[in-house]
């Protein structure tokens, strides 16, 4: 199952477990931890008060009581201390710990908070890749579905320079309205014309006339309609599932390999390998666009099998477009860009 970013309260949510970013007596404190222990009622700190605390890095696991999650995990976190001292692996393991009694306990959803970005001050685009990276390899051979539950923007999740870098390719492709390249010509064009001195405003538009006639008649060309049915049948191209497929040979990966990198579900892609006519949602395309490291025009062409297209009167699709031609195929770090861009997630 894959990894979600979400913008929420996680004390609202519905899974089978939540995780406290709890403090080593796991008796209640600020933050996260103080806000799960009040939507939780008083009995939650009556059943911390018998665990004895909890070491760093470490995990130990409550019932939910009052909280919609049927479990409360909670875990210590370590304090940041400019990284040299062991901070990245005691995070990953209150990760580790957290998923190991999920599953003990049959949870097949949890929720996870930025765990140390907060009082503790790891800092949070560093917290979200551990704890990306970390619930990713534990979901190579598990199943599970995993939120990582982020309250406010705070702080940026990317790089402030990252963040400047895409602004500024937004801007700069940004159109309020698509308008395709053989439409840019004709304006280009009638503009030129229009603006020429040489000739008359009316002239000049009836000279650059004929010059349009001959695009449209390019185009009209380039996609001649067959004369019958089977003609057209016959024209087929092949299908977005068959052209997966194909580009994972291509690419020497497995299954496997592909739609864990690509952080989609096991079931969905079996879904997508078993019918040649499978229409996926947009953002799968492009999650295995990105898995399989897809030029812009590759991905581009894996679009249009699947009925989409990339345009720039859309926000999402520069960002995507950004990512691609610089080469960053990074799923999570594609998704923290556009989790801080109010866009949509892609994978799972």
């Amino acid at each position: 199952m894959p990894i979600t970013i979400v913008r929420n309260d996680i004390t609202k949510m519905e899974c089978d477990a939540i995780v406290n970013a709890a403090n080593s007596t796991l008796l209640g404190g600020g933050g996260v931890d103080g806000a799960i222990h009040r939507a939780a009622g008083p009995k939650l700190l009556a059943e911390c008060r018998t665990l004895g605390g909890c070491d760093t890095g470490r995990a130990k696991i409550t019932g939910g009581y009052d909280l919609p999650a049927r479990y409360v995990i909670h875990t210590v976190g370590p304090i940041w201390q400019g990284g040299s001292c062991g901070e990245r692996e005691l995070l990953a393991s209150c990760y580790r710990e957290s998923l190991r009694l999920a599953e003990e306990h049959g949870c097949g959803t949890v929720a996870f908070p930025l765990i140390s970005a907060g009082a503790y001050g790891y800092p949070r685009a560093e917290a979200l890749r551990v704890a990306m990276d970390t619930c990713s390899d534990f979901l190579t051979e598990h199943d599970m579905m995993i939120y990582i539950v982020v309250f406010d923007r705070g702080s940026l999740l990317v790089s402030e320079k990252l963040y400047a870098d895409i602004r500024r390719f937004v801007d700069d492709n940004y159109v309020s309205e698509h308008t395709d390249n053989t439409s840019r010509r004709h304006f280009r064009l009638f503009s030129r014309a229009a603006k020429s001195d040489s000739m008359g405003g009316a002239s000049a538009m009836a000279a650059a006339m004929p010059m349009a006639a001959q695009l449209n008649e390019a185009v009209c060309e380039e996609s001649a309609v067959p004369d019958g049915l089977a003609e057209a049948m016959a024209q087929i191209d092949e299908s977005f599932s068959q052209m997966l497929l194909r580009k994972i040979d291509e690419k020497g990966l497995t299954d496997a390999q592909c739609y864990k990198k690509a952080n989609i579900d096991r079931k969905l892609f079996s879904k997508i390998r078993s019918d040649v006519d499978y229409k996926p949602k947009k953002i799968t395309v492009i999650a295995f666009a990105a898995a399989l490291e897809l030029s812009i025009d590759e991905t581009r062409d894996m679009l249009m099998k699947a009925g989409f297209a990339l345009s720039h009167s859309s926000k999402f699709d520069i960002i995507i477009e950004y990512f691609i031609t610089h080469g960053r195929y990074d799923i999570i770090e594609i998704n923290e860009a556009l989790f801080e861009f109010d866009q949509p997630l892609i994978g799972g």
